[in-house]
């Protein structure tokens, strides 16, 4: 019956932990600068400035790996299909003096053109001064009423969050039922398939990172953050709608879920914990005029390293896997033989690196969960008394 309640509680806490995680995760200003940092990396990288540059050479028809690699990593106002067809996705913009606005995102015709005063520019909506459906490509952008824009759309990644978070509850609730109608019986399907998962991070670490006493009350908490971090991994190498997303890589998402574990543990901290950070026994107070300012910045590195850790790993990985995939284009271009050559290899890499992400998804996934276990029995440890 506790299994019971601590999987309806996580089905009922997905809704209520992520829901911060829709308005940060469709800012596309957080993930801009990385991703201009990415790009420059993977430009910067290269002996062959004339293959790798700024934008598409239209006329010859250049394959630019930079700008493929971060189309795909980054947040979109469309969900591409297959070909040549997108799922256009809402676009809801306010603006002081222009009002709100609300369109399909097709209206953009993939950045070609302008639509109500905006544009598409580099996957951001600027504002412009011409209006009027025109050419994109021969607008100028307003700076000012940019700045004053607020963007609410619903991006690729927001889509995939909804869809993660209704996938959870399907999985959770249907867990729950089955504990119900077969208590005491020997679980069968998906609750075969998922109990020793449950088991896993239960054992492994919740009670061993904060102990037999207090491990119940965070396992819905853990549960959460460890099957929605898995599933979005998995999501995230499907090439194909519902998948193909990079939520997991999207530095607004973990924030968010790093932000979750040091409020509970900020929040759970007890005497011993708050004692330890401000008056740790038995140190001398000239000492604790410098562990102390260390142990209070650690308190905040704690949650960064939670977001830049997971942000960082499933971005890299993604790189590796597309920029193996974008070697048969490149040398394509200088030959078919070259191209052709080179695939063999390619595909080897790419499909190696693929399985080899298939391990990280749970990898990531665990270290987030236990990582988050760790700080959040520091903070209720109880004191030794010896």
């Amino acid at each position: 019956m506790r299994s019971v309640k601590t999987l309806l509680k996580t089905a009922s806490l997905l809704v209520a932990s992520l829901f911060a995680g829709v308005v940060l995760a469709q800012e596309q200003g957080s993930n801009h600068v990385v991703d201009s940092a990415i790009v420059k990396a993977i430009e910067s990288d290269s002996e062959a400035p004339d293959i790798i540059q700024e934008e598409v050479d239209e006329a010859g028809g250049k394959f630019n790996p930079g700008k493929m690699i971060l189309d795909h990593i980054g947040d979109e106002h469309g969900w591409h299909l297959f070909g040549h067809y997108t799922l256009p996705l809402p676009v809801i913009l306010y603006n002081a003096e222009r009002g709100l606005s609300v369109f399909s995102s097709s209206k953009f015709d993939h950045g070609h053109k302008t639509y109500g005063g905006y544009k598409l520019e580099e996957g951001d909506v600027v504002a412009v001064t011409e209006t009027g459906a025109v050419d994109a490509h021969h607008t100028t952008i307003d700076d000012v009423a940019t700045k004053a824009t607020f963007d609410f759309s619903i991006t690729k990644n927001v889509v995939s969050l909804w869809i993660s978070i209704v996938l959870l509850l399907i999985i959770f609730i249907s867990v729950a039922n089955s504990y119900l109608r077969r208590k005491g019986e020997a679980p069968r399907g998906l609750q075969n398939l998922l109990e020793p998962v449950i088991l896993f991070v239960r054992d492994d670490v919740a009670k061993s990172a904060i102990g037999e006493k207090k491990y119940m009350k965070y396992m819905p908490y853990l549960l959460t953050v460890f099957f929605f971090i898995f599933l979005n991994n998995l999501l995230g190498l499907i090439p194909f709608f519902p998948g193909g997303a990079n939520l997991t890589g999207n530095i607004a998402v973990t924030l968010v879920l790093a932000l979750i574990t040091f409020l509970i543990v900020t929040l759970n901290g007890n005497k011993h914990y708050w004692g330890h950070i401000f008056a740790m026994p038995g140190v001398p107070k000239l000492v604790l005029l410098i562990l102390t300012p260390v142990e209070v910045l650690g308190m905040f590195l704690k949650p960064f390293v939670l977001m830049i850790r997971l942000f960082a790993n499933m971005t890299a990985g993604h790189i590796i896997v597309l920029s193996f995939f974008s070697l048969i284009f490149v040398f394509g271009e200088t030959s078919t033989g070259a191209g052709v050559g080179v695939a063999v290899g390619s595909l080897a890499f790419t499909i190696f690196m693929t399985m080899l992400e298939l391990l990280v998804a749970f990898i990531q996934a665990y270290v987030f969960a236990f990582l988050s276990a760790m700080y959040i029995g520091a903070a209720v440890e109880e004191p030794q008394h010896h």
